[in-house]
């Protein structure tokens, strides 16, 4: 009676000193993301992400751009995976760190990042507007950006998808192009007297973030 106690107690002890978190077979995740600016910019991260089966303890931080996840190991998500994921939502991946449930540790820098986003990418970004005037206006301000190689707004989403040759624009440019054509983005807000000139069906609910 006494050696089964005396087991038990040394089982006990171990589950203590040693955490179950490999037990439950999922990864941590924690991405830096660049470009989030109010919660509608955190619910397109996390419902892109939902893409996903299996995601949990989904955290978003506006303010500081942090991201965190859980994953199942057994499905072995990638780190390129999750930042291609991030560019998919309309957004930069600017460092990445995942904790496997087997202890290991991988991160991928800055620096990195940088390389992977050279030549032609796509982006996603939320510009306010209307109709197809709006429509024509946009396009035709973001594609006369040096670089851009192709861009697309929906009226009903207000999502911009444009592409261009990271190593002569960046979002940041076209954003400012389109803000001057008097069109709010998720990050440049139009001059009062752009937004003015714009025809009366043209005349959006101005963005607040």
């Amino acid at each position: 009676m006494m050696k089964k106690s005396i087991i038990t107690t040394v089982f006990l002890t171990l589950m203590v000193v040693f955490p179950t978190v490999a037990q439950d077979g999922r990864d941590n995740f924690m991405v830096q993301v660049d470009g989030l600016g109010c919660p509608f910019c955190a619910y397109g991260l996390e419902k892109k992400f939902k893409e996903f089966k299996g995601i949990k303890d989904v955290k978003i931080d506006i303010e500081t751009g942090d991201f965190s996840f859980s994953y199942p190991s057994d499905k072995a998500l990638s780190m390129n995976d999750v930042e291609k994921q991030v560019e998919k939502a309309g957004y930069t991946p600017m460092s990445a760190k995942v904790e496997r449930a087997n202890g290991k540790v991988e991160e991928s820098s800055t620096k990195e990042m940088a390389k992977k986003t050279e030549g032609t990418v796509s982006k996603n970004v939320m510009v306010a507007g209307n109709c197809a005037m709006c429509e024509a206006r946009i396009t035709k301000a973001a594609g006369s950006v040096s670089g851009v190689s192709n861009v697309t707004w929906d009226k009903d989403t207000k999502i911009m998808n444009v592409s261009f040759d990271a190593g002569l624009t960046s979002l940041e440019e076209i954003e400012k192009e389109i803000a001057v054509a008097g069109h709010d983005t998720k990050n440049h807000e139009a001059h009062t007297d752009d937004y003015g000139n714009l025809p009366a069906c043209c005349k959006y609910e101005r963005l607040s973030c």
